[in-house]
């Protein structure tokens, strides 16, 4: 008797990843995780220093300024930006003449995390008087403290009767 035994079918082709890949795939993630989230956090922070050192950096220039210059020195600061403006003669009760910053554009210091939450209390424009004090308008009537206050950064404190940067 002759025996003919039927073909055997080709192999089918199968995809996917055996359990083994799948294990391996995850470790190698979690080691990168592991690594690398601590490097991502790490460079946000430096950023969030770098932007509370150039703003404090910008006060001080700013109290410095007022006395050499013997004028009324105006600082605004919004979430991301610091702008310092100085009278153009003395006395005078508002700055209308810009101080450029370093790099020599009208904006003083510049931070690029739009999250970094600065806010001044209380709020507004912070003077700075010939003699270097912290006043709460243009005209120097009432010395006031300023605290600047940032997400993930020290507070900053100008003190008003010394116009100190702390």
């Amino acid at each position: 008797m002759i025996c003919t035994e039927a073909p055997v079918p080709a192999r089918l082709h199968q995809a996917g990843f055996t359990i083994v890949e799948l294990i391996v795939v995850m470790v190698l993630a979690g080691i990168l995780a592991a690594y690398a989230i601590p490097k991502v956090s790490g460079a946000i922070g430096a950023r969030d220093d770098a932007w509370h050192d150039s703003l404090q950096g910008a006060l001080r220039f700013a109290q410095k300024g007022a006395v050499a210059r013997r004028r009324l020195t105006c600082v605004t600061i919004t979430a991301t930006t610091v702008s310092i403006t100085s009278a153009a003669v003395n006395p005078a009760t508002s700055c209308s003449t810009s101080v450029n910053g370093p790099n020599g554009s009208a904006t003083f210091a510049s931070s690029t995390n739009s999250s970094a939450g600065t806010s001044v209390s209380p709020a507004g424009t912070i003077y700075f008087q010939p003699d270097g004090r912290v006043t709460t308008d243009g005209a120097g009537t009432t010395s006031a403290d300023r605290t600047i206050t940032m997400s993930g950064a020290s507070s900053i404190t100008v003190y008003g009767e010394t116009g100190y940067v702390e």
